[in-house]
């Protein structure tokens, strides 16, 4: 019996070591407890519960549509305006320029006229001033008319009649020579031309004006310019582009056209300039315009080529009526290169009249009096500058006592 209740005990004692070793194992695999500076991770915002989940609605004091304060009718402000949506609203229409008057122009730009003639005026007097002109001085003269631009036949003729002048005139005081150089210049220029662009037109027909001239010389800028000379004048006008070949021209035209509410008419690029031109003069005449500017293409790469595409758009403006001014647009810069396309155009169609762009860039001035002499047409308008209304009509006097001065 006393062997039975030991080996209980021993059986007892060795079920309960084995339960300590057991719970001591599972103590030690526990994780270890995050050190007291660890962060706190917040959990994100549950998502509100809706459906079944849905929490009871609180018991909250309601009113009734009729309970609700209206304002009454008297007070009603009127019926809702509708409200434009900014996407698809119209773009907003340029406002529209009032060009100066032109009347006077070229003496109010004397100032930066004489700047960049001033060297040719200047040398001639200072030469003309030299107590003993000998046959020296005098070929200096004729080489300051040369480098000038003035061309070989002008400037022997002036210096005849200088030579002439001064051996008559005896003693000689700056305002004599002044005097004298002012009368031949001006008798070289001309003064008996007549140097309006013509755009007078028909009775039920806008005078039509067509310009031409290579790339490069600022031949569309002119034609807007022109359009702010005549807007300015009280004349209304219709542009056409013509020029298809050159990608922007006729945004370029369009553009200027705009600023002083002038309409444009274009086509594709690369069409036909004639079926633009007549389609021009057609809208000027269903307009009741005063006058239509067509600018023309000028990057030609042959005589024949520009021979054909000038002479047709020339006879298919004539369906409409005469072609009431041919104005060739030259770079004064160019000096006698400019006659060169000159003599090019002049064979092509018959010139009217003359612009001379970038005068003031140049001390070259003589130009005015080559190009007129080499076609016997008129300079009828000159650029001083890049400004809109830098475009003046010509005019010899103001264009003489800027290079001579006061």
């Amino acid at each position: 019996m006393e062997i039975v209740i030991l080996a209980v005990v021993i059986a007892l004692v060795a079920v309960g070591a084995i339960s300590g070793l057991v719970v001591s194992s599972r103590k030690k695999k526990q994780l270890p407890t995050a050190p007291p500076s660890a962060p706190t991770i917040t959990a994100p915002p549950a998502e509100p519960q809706v459906g079944e989940d849905a929490a009871p609605p609180r018991d909250e004091s309601r009113r009734t549509i009729e309970e609700v304060d209206l304002p009454p009718a008297d007070e009603a402000v009127g019926a809702p305006a509708a409200v434009e949506d900014p996407v698809v609203a119209e773009p907003v229409a340029p406002r529209i320029e009032i060009p100066e008057p032109t009347e006077g122009r070229l003496v109010r730009l004397r100032a930066r006229l004489a700047r960049s003639q001033n060297s040719l005026g200047k040398g001639l007097l200072t030469l003309l001033s030299r107590d003993n002109l000998d046959e020296e001085t005098w070929e200096e003269i004729e080489d300051t008319l040369l480098t000038a631009d003035v061309g070989v036949a002008p400037t022997q003729e002036l210096v005849e009649r200088l030579r002439e002048r001064v051996r008559v005139l005896g003693t000689r005081t700056p305002q004599d020579l002044r005097t004298l150089l002012r009368e031949e210049l001006l008798n070289l220029l001309g003064t008996d031309f007549d140097r309006a662009v013509r755009t007078e037109g028909g009775l039920e027909t806008p005078g039509v004006v067509m310009v031409v001239g290579v790339n490069g010389t600022g031949k569309t800028t002119t034609t807007g310019k022109l359009a702010r000379v005549l807007v300015a004048d009280g004349r209304s006008v219709v542009l056409g582009a013509a020029d298809t070949f050159r990608a922007a021209a006729a945004d370029q035209l369009q553009t200027w056209g705009e600023r002083v509410g002038a309409r444009t008419v274009r086509g594709p690029e690369g069409g036909d300039p004639a079926s633009i031109a007549y389609d021009a003069v057609k809208e000027g005449i269903k307009e009741g315009a005063d006058v239509v500017l067509i600018d023309t293409a000028g990057r030609l790469h042959t005589k024949t080529g520009l021979m054909d595409e000038l002479g047709k758009v020339k006879r298919v403006v004539e369906k409409h009526g005469p072609l009431d001014e041919v104005l060739l647009v030259l770079d004064a810069t160019t000096g006698q290169n400019g006659l060169v396309q000159a003599r090019v155009f002049a064979e092509v169609v018959d010139i009217t009249g003359i612009v001379l762009t970038k005068l003031d860039g140049t001390a070259k001035g003589g130009i005015v009096i080559a190009v007129q002499r080499e076609l016997g047409v008129p300079v009828k308008l000159v650029g001083l500058g890049e400004g809109s209304d830098d475009l003046a009509p010509f005019e010899p006097e103001a264009f003489v006592d800027a290079l001579v001065g006061d």
